[in-house]
């Protein structure tokens, strides 16, 4: 394909995608497929002789198509929201076309320094303490990471290995691996799958904390485990506080257990990944008061500021805790700005050695919508949550299962769980609507949560009626049921 085609062929796409997005309340928002769909619709080898751009596209809607659950529809109300705008679509297709891979400061310096300062922006509209920004000289700073689970994990292994290196100066006989055997990290009991498998791929014991009836962990439940742990020889060194925690949205106390971390010499790491973009708005801010005492944070803008996938935001107090870490000076890595201070290698702040340009992403994303309409788009999720709160209450025969703070409702009907499980069996099978349970102490719930850009108050309204009338019918069938046994 050569340039004029490319120039034709892409703006069809654009307008491919313009359409799909402007339509996609038309769409049936979960595939009707079986697993293996896709096999027997495409050839078994790749074709050896080219074939045209024409075949490739119509192809789209035939075999793609069928088989995507569209993320994007004001119908679904799964997991947490995917963000997505038109900006960030412009911004990511100017990132693949400049195609660097930003490794280095020198492998593309554009690409280092606008992530250094987007990241100084977004920090600042979260209102973060100075020492998470990188300034013109600060110790700390920002990095765009591919996934909340990459931070947790970088966070985690930085912390490990200081650890080892802070308890060998003071007892040089003990080996690393005497050393690795004793350490322990620590998460809430609701905290994200990802944590603990930072752990499991970071080689260290995991332990939960015991989350109160608010779903949060506080400052004495973290302390008895560490008072109990230390007195059987562990070593704990790093503990992950969530705010907005998967299954409902709760938020661990930071105001005591940074203290505590802060005291027992504990890495403490804030995920964020959800709530974290509704701290833009002040009335929300408060949920981070705490995050001074913690090492690193982070949040993704790809869950709920309208920079679609990937970019997850961490911060770090002390950049040095990740560059002495992860530091490796391969010959053909070097450049001869790299110790001027002024530079920053973010090949030194990841997993991976390369990167893309997600920073322009957040760019175009920041300057088109600005701040109050980046806070108009939280504002209205949050009143839609309400608004679906408040249809909840109003009908006897359910429950709201935990509080609702941002764009997230746990439901569920009074009764057994099976009863529960029916109605989400029965929502499944109607596909109007996508929704996925959790599971809070041993109750079986529903998680109905706000996700789409384009989501409005007329879906919500839709989406409670059909709830309510597949409950109306699964009712009089289950009371059937009973009675006939």
């Amino acid at each position: 394909m050569e340039a004029a085609e490319f120039r034709k062929r892409g703006k069809e796409m654009v307008d491919y995608i313009a359409d799909y997005l402007e339509k996609i309340d038309k769409r049936q928002v979960v595939p009707d497929v079986e697993p293996g769909y896709l096999r027997p619709l495409i050839p078994d080898c790749a074709p050896q002789d080219p074939e045209s751009f024409e075949d490739v596209f119509k192809d789209i809607e035939k075999i793609i198509m069928p088989g995507v659950t569209h993320w994007h529809s004001p119908y679904f109300f799964a997991y947490f929201p995917a963000a997505s705008s038109f900006p960030a679509l412009l911004a990511d297709m100017l990132c693949g076309g400049i195609g660097c891979v930003g490794f280095s400061w020198a492998a593309s310096p554009a690409c280092t320094e606008l992530e250094t300062v987007m990241l100084d922006w977004l920090g600042k509209m979260i209102n973060l303490p100075e020492e998470f920004l990188a300034g013109k000289d600060g110790q700390g700073g920002g990095v765009i990471q591919g996934s909340a689970s990459e931070a947790t994990l970088i966070s985690l292994l930085a912390a490990r290995i200081k650890t080892i290196r802070q308890v060998q100066s003071e007892k040089p006989e003990l080996t690393e691996a005497d050393i690795m055997s004793r350490l322990v990290a620590y998460a809430s009991d609701q905290a994200h799958s990802s944590v603990e498998r930072a752990a499991l791929i970071g080689g260290v014991k995991m332990k939960t904390v015991s989350s109160d009836d608010t779903f949060s962990v506080c400052g004495s439940a973290l302390k008895k485990v560490l008072d109990e742990d230390k007195a059987s020889g562990l070593i704990p060194f790093f503990f992950c506080a969530t705010l907005g925690t998967t299954p409902c949205c709760s938020f661990d106390k930071l105001l005591e257990l940074g203290p505590v971390c802060n005291k027992e010499n504990i890495w403490m790491h804030i995920d964020a990944a959800y709530a974290g973009s509704a701290f833009i708005c002040p009335e929300f801010r408060h949920l981070l008061n705490g995050v001074e005492f913690a090492d690193s944070f982070n949040f993704n803008p790809h869950k709920w500021l309208l920079v679609n996938f990937d970019c997850s935001a961490m911060w770090v107090k002390k950049r040095s805790d990740l560059t002495s870490a992860f530091k490796l000076e391969p010959l053909y890595l070097q450049h001869h700005h790299q110790e001027s201070g002024l530079v920053t290698d973010y090949r030194h702040w990841q997993i991976p050695l390369g990167r893309r340009f997600r920073s322009l992403k957040l760019w175009f994303v920041l300057r088109m919508y600005g701040v109050t309409g980046l806070q108009e788009h939280i504002r209205k999720h949050v009143g839609l949550s309400h608004q679906f709160e408040h249809f909840v209450l109003q009908d006897e025969r359910f429950e709201i299962c935990a509080e609702v703070v941002l764009g997230l409702v746990c439901f569920r009907l009074k009764g057994s769980n099976e009863l529960n499980k029916a109605l989400l069996k029965s929502i499944d099978e109607a596909k109007k609507i996508h929704l996925v349970p959790c599971h809070l102490r041993e109750k079986f719930v529903l998680r109905f949560a706000i996700c789409s850009r384009t989501v409005e108050s007329a879906h919500i309204e839709f989406a409670w009626q059909h709830i309510s009338q597949l409950a109306t019918d699964l009712l009089k069938t289950w009371e059937q049921n009973h009675h006939q046994q």
